[in-house]
């Protein structure tokens, strides 16, 4: 298994992280780390065993595409570095995995993600309902970060988007019929501060679903 991430800045968690999957992997999991910070954050990523891959900051779905994409281990796990997701869970998704899922996909709203902010966690229902429309499909949960995959479905599909890779990642292979499970997960309150402006991150991230869901509903 691979843990994968796309990393900008992120002294302040991605020690704990890392630290997490470590303990709950029994330290066999390859980490990659794409990464562009000024900071710390690939320092200590190296300090603790991860490989990282350093590239020029160019958003979200820029550094996770490269990161999804740069291991070989047949199931790969996408998190982020900001110690908000529960590492103590990744061995729920790899038994769902095993018992036959192609995705297994966080759902951080369905114990409510009360750790996220009131705007975001509105956004964030908004778009799963957007997307449910246009897929025929109901989804709860489609920008959440935290997602194992199998290497075959990271590899056979062509990923378009930057900050809304993350709806990307589950509407593509949703609507092309891999089997895709929604599984419950905790959220915890961030370290460090959030990159991502909520008003113009929300708009592109609304644009990439519409267009996303269109395409596939018309490929």
């Amino acid at each position: 298994m691979s843990v994968v991430m796309g990393t900008y800045n992120e002294e302040a968690a991605i020690g704990t992280v890392l630290d997490d999957i470590a303990e709950v992997t029994d330290g066999e999991a390859e980490v990659v780390c794409v990464d562009g910070s000024s900071d710390r954050t690939p320092e200590i990523a190296r300090e603790r065993g991860a490989t990282v891959i350093e590239q020029e900051p160019q958003g979200y779905g820029v550094a996770v595409r490269e990161a999804i994409l740069a291991p070989d281990r047949p199931i790969v796990v996408t998190t982020d570095c900001d110690d908000t997701y529960p590492m103590e869970q990744l061995p729920e998704f790899l038994e769902l995995i095993n018992e036959g899922y192609d995705v297994v996909s966080g759902d951080r709203l369905y114990h409510g993600a009360e750790a996220m902010p009131a705007f975001n966690r509105f956004g964030n229902h908004a778009f799963a309902a957007v997307a449910s429309v246009l897929m025929g499909t109901r989804v709860h949960d489609t920008t959440t970060g935290m997602r194992a995959y199998r290497r075959t479905v990271v590899e056979d599909i062509e990923w378009t988007e930057n900050t809304g890779l993350s709806a990307e990642l589950l509407i593509r292979p949703l609507m092309r019929g891999y089997d895709i499970r929604e599984h419950p997960i905790a959220y915890g309150e961030r370290a460090g501060e959030t990159k991502l402006d909520p008003l113009q991150g929300g708009a592109a991230i609304a644009k990439s679903i519409v267009k996303v869901a269109l395409e596939e509903r018309f490929r």
